[in-house]
């Protein structure tokens, strides 16, 4: 625990000053995190038997984030991806496969492996970038209300999470889901979809409105509920994997957490539905 604080004395800080300035640093942060969190999500397959390609799946994963930076900041990149978009996902899958078809015999797994190429880097590095539609879909470089904005989701999902922890010790009683993760409770899970709702409202009231963020306060329950409960999903899928694969944290990169999937696994979730419900909303 004393690792955990120390570690988040020190990152918390620098996590804020990134997401205030936004652009390139921010990118290059989520970069790194995107490649990171595939690069141990390889790893778990590994575990597996399945041995996807490194150079096309970190590869993508380091331009999940750079490439909707473009598409968010400069119009002539966003009217290219509106063109050409399809063909390059075709291209990446056909890719995939081609690099499957050449480097894997049939007891080597080769459909699981360009399978994990393609979805490693979407799931660790492209929904991750969803961030940075939340921070510069309408507000620029240094901005408080970007930052407020982009904080919503995370601190309604540390809030359930706390929550969650400490519903579950409190009231105890029936397990969540007992073959994925046998320490969560129903109680907690109810505990931390009551924090996330709470902490949303608080949000709002103290933080995206002075910032000159408008969001209802019902609205903001509202979505504090929701990303609860994606965020819930979100850690469940998470510990599916390590469960399939026998380990208990994806690496040990970040002390006291684990590593990048552990740290972020129901942020990968909650922060792509947080940017839908802010559009739908017309928030951004």
């Amino acid at each position: 625990m004393q690792t955990r604080i120390a570690f988040a004395v020190v990152a918390i800080p620098v996590a804020l000053g990134l997401v205030w300035l936004g652009g390139w640093p921010l990118v290059a942060l989520l970069a790194a995190a995107g490649v990171l969190g595939t690069r141990e999500l390889f790893a778990f397959t590994a575990r597996r038997g399945l041995h996807p390609s490194p150079v096309l799946g970190l590869g993508a994963a380091a331009l999940a984030a750079p490439l909707t930076w473009l598409v968010l900041s400069r119009p002539e990149w966003r009217a290219l991806a509106g063109d050409w978009w399809p063909y390059l996902g075709a291209a990446w899958i056909l890719a995939a496969l081609t690099w499957a078809t050449l480097r894997r015999g049939p007891e080597a797994q080769p459909l699981g492996s360009a399978v994990v190429t393609v979805i490693g880097p979407l799931y660790a590095a492209a929904l991750p970038a969803f961030l940075l539609v939340l921070r510069h879909s309408s507000y620029g470089t240094r901005s408080w209300a970007g930052t407020a904005l982009v904080f919503f989701p995370l601190v309604v999902t540390w809030v359930g999470d706390s929550a969650a922890m400490t519903g579950g010790r409190t009231f105890g009683g029936p397990k969540m889901a007992p073959t994925i993760s046998p320490g969560k409770t129903r109680s907690g899970g109810l505990s931390g979809l009551v924090g996330s709702a709470v902490a949303g409202a608080l949000w709002a009231a103290f933080v995206l409105g002075p910032a000159g963020v408008e969001l209802t306060l019902v609205s903001a329950a509202g979505i504090g509920l929701l990303l609860g409960v994606v965020g819930q999903v979100g850690d469940l899928a998470e510990s599916l994997l390590k469960r399939e694969a026998g380990v208990k944290d994806s690496s040990h990169l970040i002390p006291g957490h684990g590593g990048v999937l552990d740290r972020f696994d129901s942020l990968i979730f909650v922060l792509p539905v947080a940017a839908l419900l802010f559009r739908l909303l017309g928030t951004i």
